[in-house]
């Protein structure tokens, strides 16, 4: 598999949109309910194997 190259009209990098306060304060919330509920999910799984 060679290397990918762009054409010459296009440019394929981009600038980002800094996230304003609310979008971050949004995001940090759904991060710590995700992560909450894969703790819950790990925590389960390591009762089970001492379980067996």
């Amino acid at each position: 598999m060679g290397l990918l190259r762009e054409p010459k009209d296009v440019d394929f990098t981009g600038q980002s949109i800094p996230w304003n306060d609310k979008e971050l304060l949004d995001f940090r919330k759904l991060m710590e309910v995700l992560k909450s509920k894969k703790q819950n999910q790990d925590f389960k799984i390591a009762i089970k194997k001492q379980k067996k």
